[in-house]
């Protein structure tokens, strides 16, 4: 189920056609796909063209998308580093924005095969919270995984190096635990990649969990799950809010715009944040994720089976052949949408 209170408004499509599209507040770049990895060209081209437009997956229907009261951006990457070169683009245009940037240490497992090494991507994540400060740039180690010779403590090993590395560098750690089974196609790639994987019981969710705990007290990190719906705050540890509100609040309480949205009950009382029990947002969640997300409402605009990152563990591509075609489409392609339909 889509959100249904964007505004809309009337633009001009890339064929002279005038169409009717949504106007978000908050833009999510992308669940679907690695686009400051992959598709920063085709960002900012529609970004300077103030629309783009969205292919549903299931339905193949197109939705056009205009930027015009966009005021943040959520992007999700695991290789931003082209990406940071034209981020005054952005402050230019005096848009909010802030990173999920997930960094894993799956090398030695050949979990995720396109991405660069691990040294050079601890640089990277180190160089954009100094560029836009920690509080923008929040830590995933996503998923937690079982595989091959990884055990539990050999697992939170890995967790604990990098989190030494990037102390000081950010704030949260987000995490979850691979859902393996729920995903055939996944099940699938890592079968023909010979890696067996283990499933997480709840006793090892437990376990897991304590042991992040006591490294994020360590390293001064906020710790919380994505999209879990098992308690853990015994050890420290809470709910994520992706696409977050509390976040954009603290952050960005500038943007009269944007707190409109988030907190209108302000507009008519002015004393909101005074009134004892009063909740920071009245923002909706958003009803097209799980039932465990607590991610408020954003419109993504990006596109499944279009990510070169060919993570054995993904569930947005289908196979390594389809993404490879569309990449190969969508290189020097500028259009509406990610990769032509």
């Amino acid at each position: 189920m889509a959100f249904k209170g964007w505004d809309r408004i009337q633009i001009t499509s890339d064929d002279k056609e005038d169409v009717s599209a949504i106007a978000p507040i908050i833009i999510s770049a992308s669940r679907a796909t690695d686009l400051p990895a992959f598709h920063w060209k085709w960002f900012f081209h529609r970004l300077n063209l103030g629309h783009a437009a969205w292919v549903n997956p299931f339905n193949k229907k197109k939705q056009y998308v205009s930027f015009s009261k966009a005021r943040v951006f959520v992007f999700w990457t695991k290789n931003p580093s082209m990406f940071m070169k034209y981020l005054d683009e952005l402050n230019k245009r005096n848009l909010n924005y802030y990173f999920q940037f997930t960094l894993n240490d799956y090398e030695t497992e050949g979990l995720e095969p396109g991405i660069p090494p691990l040294e050079k991507r601890i640089d990277t994540f180190k160089r954009l919270s100094d560029s836009i400060g920690k509080e923008r740039v929040i830590w995933r180690f996503d998923p937690l995984i079982l595989v091959g010779g990884i055990t539990h403590d050999a697992l939170l090993d890995k967790v604990h190096r990098i989190g030494l590395e990037l102390k000081g560098f950010t704030e949260k750690l987000v995490f979850s635990f691979a859902d393996v089974d729920n995903y055939k196609k996944v099940i699938a790639n890592l079968k023909m990649a010979g890696i067996q994987y283990k499933k997480f019981t709840e006793d090892l969710m437990v376990q897991m969990a304590s042991g992040i705990g006591k490294i994020a007290k360590e390293l001064s990190l906020d710790a919380c799950t994505c999209g879990e719906g098992l308690d853990l705050s015994p050890y420290g540890i809470f709910h994520n809010k992706c696409i977050d509100d509390d976040l954009m609040i603290r952050l960005f309480s500038h943007d009269d715009q944007l707190m409109n949205f988030l907190r209108p009950a302000m507009q008519l009382t002015g004393i909101m944040d005074s009134m004892p029990g009063s909740k920071a947002s009245n923002a909706p969640k958003d009803p097209g994720q799980r039932k465990e997300c607590g991610c408020i409402v954003s419109k993504d605009i990006g596109q499944y089976d279009t990510c070169g990152h060919f993570c054995q563990y993904c569930y947005a591509n289908k196979n390594k052949n389809i993404v490879q075609k569309n990449l190969a489409s969508a290189r020097g392609h500028l259009g509406e949408t990610i990769v032509p339909f």
